[in-house]
């Protein structure tokens, strides 16, 4: 790796008078960025992004075994609602020029459906000895009186989980082909840059599959920043789900996290209030997009 950097630098003239560490990646007097490489199809996802006309990412000044190194775009701050139309936008685009259909995989339908209700079998029994546990107790904590009274928000979103998969498993498991996409993976706010034009960055996890799966780690990644439904609305003008993508976006939101295992009272409280909000923000979601 730092044979491989200094001979980069040593390419492009670059004598380093600032280098700024972000995350994993050294950003050289703001001209180049070097990372880590991790995916080693990288190079195959952008020559088929490009074959498919989109070119909204940054492309590669050299990958080499170790590295990739990419042109520094400087970002221009706007605000947060408009960053996220943007996403959706690109997001959009992106499952438009690579839509294509494929024999339906029953087994992979199955476990989608298996692996759904088996979650929510062992949430259902996480939380229900978790509150038996509450009612033993003399005193409650602050993080278990918080928890009780709000346990019917989790309760009522695992009844919905089960019950939409059971729908959804109906609903698709005679089909002979599905819808597919070139998904990015990791769609959050923090992966777009609005440069000469804009660009989603960080494709290490891009792969085929339903177009629900960036839309659901968008949400799961800005739910709290973010108003999902006009971006759903937005998103879905470009390019509408179908009813079954839809209904499996919505069961896999609804899907109740576990409680972190922190001793700390006071992180545990915020933890129990984050899954909470969480609950109810998608309940409200599902309700009102559904009664549009």
């Amino acid at each position: 790796m730092k044979n491989d950097t200094r001979s980069l630098l040593n390419k492009y003239y670059l004598e380093p008078k600032k280098i700024t560490i972000k995350n994993t990646a050294k950003i050289i007097d703001d001209k180049i960025i070097i990372k880590p490489r991790i995916n080693n199809d990288i190079i195959n996802t952008y020559d088929y992004l490009h074959s498919r006309a989109f070119d909204y990412f940054p492309y590669p000044l050299e990958i080499t075994d170790n590295l990739e190194a990419y042109p520094f775009i400087k970002d221009n701050n706007e605000p947060l609602e408009e960053r996220s139309l943007d996403i959706m936008h690109l997001v959009s685009l992106l499952h438009n020029k690579t839509t294509f259909y494929q024999d339906i995989d029953i087994d992979k339908i199955k476990g989608i459906y298996e692996d759904t209700i088996n979650e929510v079998n062992y949430l259902n029994n996480y939380y229900t000895t978790l509150i038996e546990n509450i009612e033993k107790e003399i005193y409650m904590s602050p993080s278990s009186y918080l928890l009780a009274r709000n346990i019917n928000i989790i309760f009522e979103s695992t009844f919905y989980v089960r019950d939409s998969i059971e729908k959804w498993y109906k609903l698709v498991k005679d089909n002979k082909n599905k819808r597919v996409v070139y998904i990015h993976g990791n769609i959050k706010i923090e992966h777009f840059i609005n440069g000469d034009k804009p660009y989603l960055i960080s494709w290490n996890n891009s792969k085929i599959d339903s177009p629900i799966y960036d839309l659901l780690t968008f949400y799961k990644n800005n739910y709290k920043s973010s108003s999902f439904v006009d971006l759903l609305k937005y998103y879905e003008h470009n390019y509408p789900l179908k009813d079954d993508e839809r209904l499996l976006l919505f069961t896999l939101m609804a899907i109740p996290p576990v409680i972190q295992d922190k001793e700390n009272e006071y992180i545990k409280c915020i933890n129990i209030n984050e899954i909470i909000d969480y609950l109810y923000k998608t309940k409200n979601i599902i309700t009102n997009y559904q009664s549009r």
